[in-house]
């Protein structure tokens, strides 16, 4: 599904990213994780069209995309949530859905002016697919909320919810559980794995390892901007690389 090679970012001369490869299969869960500061947004916010690469290539299905921009990569079956929420708290939960719909509606001006019934068919169809991902990602209770009113957790998943009406090929999650508590965190581990059981391809940044370790099938670490180590979560879980990175080399060696 995605192939990584040689990717880099510098920043005044800072390598925020450099030379970092790695393949993720098709419907694979496939998380990236390190210390703060270890270049994982960057890493996102690179192959998402965010950025664009100073050297490397990303290729989505065979695909060199590096470079492109974001609504590209959409089109692709690229879809993402955001370390910071980004939700429109001037809109309703389930508008906020329908704006993940955007590039499978008919926005056509002409459409629009001649009020197609056809065009008013689908949009009554983009709610109801809304008001269904709301209920799937489990946010059925505030189908009928605005956004400003829903407590943060539901707005993690309202992220999620709008990033699947997109209908994406590949998902990527920037700390899906960041500020949740353990039942919130325990909900979207769950979430996680179920889209994974229905074939959606999963690139996660995470800092919660229980969850990371839980749901993942591979993961890359990253530390000052290059990979540390790769493997499957049990692999990383022994590699000492990882444990000097995240605990101090004393406590790594102990």
């Amino acid at each position: 599904m995605l192939r990584v090679e040689g990717l880099t970012k510098r920043f005044g001369g800072v390598d925020a990213v450099s030379e970092v490869s790695f393949a993720v299969p098709e419907g694979a869960i496939h998380a990236v994780i390190g210390p703060n500061g270890a270049g994982k947004t960057t890493l996102f916010n690179l192959i998402t069209g965010i950025y664009a690469p100073d050297s490397g290539s990303i290729r989505l299905r065979g695909e060199e995309v590096a470079g492109l921009a974001p609504e590209s990569l959409a089109r692709r079956g690229v879809s993402r949530t955001f370390q910071n929420l980004q939700v429109s708290m001037n809109l309703s939960a389930i508008e906020n859905v329908m704006i993940g719909a955007h590039l499978r509606l008919n926005s056509s001006l002409l459409a629009a002016m001649a009020r197609w019934r056809g065009l008013a068919a689908r949009d009554r169809a983009a709610r109801r697919e809304a008001a269904e991902l709301l209920a799937f990602v489990g946010c059925g209770a505030y189908v009928g909320a605005e956004a400003r009113s829903m407590p943060y957790g539901a707005l993690k998943r309202l992220e999620i919810a709008r990033a699947l009406a997109a209908e994406p090929k590949l998902l990527f999650l920037d700390e899906p559980a960041a500020g949740l508590n353990h039942t919130e965190t325990d909900e979207i581990e769950d979430l996680i794995g179920e889209l994974g059981r229905r074939g959606v391809t999963i690139v996660l940044v995470e800092h919660d390892m229980k969850l990371v370790m839980n749901v993942s099938q591979h993961i890359v670490v990253l530390d000052y901007g290059k990979k540390l180590a790769e493997g499957t979560p049990e692999e990383v879980r022994r590699n000492p690389e990882v444990i000097a990175a995240y605990l101090g080399a004393e406590n790594g060696e102990a």
